[in-house]
C-alpha cells in the first residue's frame, strides 16, 4: 500500500531560464501558472483548449504536467518537493 506521504505537495521546486530555482507553495505556482495562462489563450496547449477558465487550465496543468513551453528559449519546469523527511 503507497504511503500517503507520497501524494503530499508540500512545495515545487520551479525553474526558468536564466533565473534561480524558486520553491513555490502550491498556491504561488497555480497564481504563477494562470498569469501565464491568461496571456496565452490564443496559443493554448492542445490538452488545455478543453477547459473554459483559466484557474481550470492552471490546476490540470499543475496536477498533469512538470513544464511549460513559453516561447522560444523559454520554458517553466516545476517538480514537487517534500521539505520535511
Amino acid at each position: 500500500m503507497p504511503d500517503s506521504i507520497m501524494f503530499q505537495e508540500d512545495a515545487f521546486v520551479v525553474l526558468e531560464p536564466n533565473q534561480p530555482e524558486q520553491f513555490l507553495t502550491p498556491e504561488e505556482l497555480l497564481e504563477k501558472l494562470k498569469a501565464i495562462l491568461a496571456t496565452r489563450q490564443d496559443d493554448l496547449p492542445r490538452d488545455l483548449q478543453k477547459f473554459a477558465s483559466v484557474e481550470e487550465q492552471a490546476q490540470y496543468l499543475m496536477e498533469t504536467s512538470c513544464d511549460l513551453d513559453v516561447g522560444p528559449g523559454q520554458y517553466l519546469q516545476w517538480y514537487v518537493v517534500r521539505m520535511e523527511k
